[in-house]
């Protein structure tokens, strides 16, 4: 495991796409963490709205102005990948008691499978709390106006 004195953690997510809600997580851990890597999972059994491709173009974008932060894929275990990428924390965001609830659940988890990694939640700020990647996509899919809820960088087309 790494030397905990560097602080790197994985944020990750499917980030389809990224929202404001992710980006204040981020914009608000920076200066936590001396690497955040913000890693993009693979899920095979899921089918995402926006090709990885394009959600690894929009996040590289959004993150180009943060020298600390740099952006991967993955498949597989999070924990794995923590493991693989010598990172100490696992960064979580949540919205409201629901999202906590899960997230716990899954941190205790992955504290059995990974016991020296940490997972660290951060509460959006109540401006984004209601910002849901689900939501989003179905404003898209339906030709709505998403741009308020979404970082700048990120442009349809």
């Amino acid at each position: 495991m790494a030397d905990h004195s560097f602080k790197r953690a994985v944020f990750p997510g499917s980030f389809d796409p990224m929202t404001l809600g992710h980006l204040n997580i981020l914009q608000r851990s920076i200066s936590l963490f001396d690497e955040i890597i913000v890693a993009v999972g693979v899920n095979g059994a899921k089918a995402p709205m926006f090709p990885l491709e394009k959600r690894m173009e929009w996040l590289r974008i959004v993150c180009k102005p943060f020298p600390t932060v740099r952006v991967e894929a993955f498949e597989g275990l999070t924990s794995s990948f923590c493991i693989e990428q010598d990172a100490g924390f696992l960064l979580r965001g949540v919205r409201n008691g629901g999202d906590f609830e899960y997230e716990r659940t899954i941190a205790q988890m992955t504290k059995v499978l990974e016991p020296k990694l940490e997972t660290i939640i951060l509460f959006t700020d109540p401006e984004f709390a209601h910002i849901h990647s689900n939501v989003v996509r179905e404003i898209v899919r339906n030709h709505g106006d998403a741009s308020s809820f979404l970082p700048r960088e990120i442009e349809w087309g």
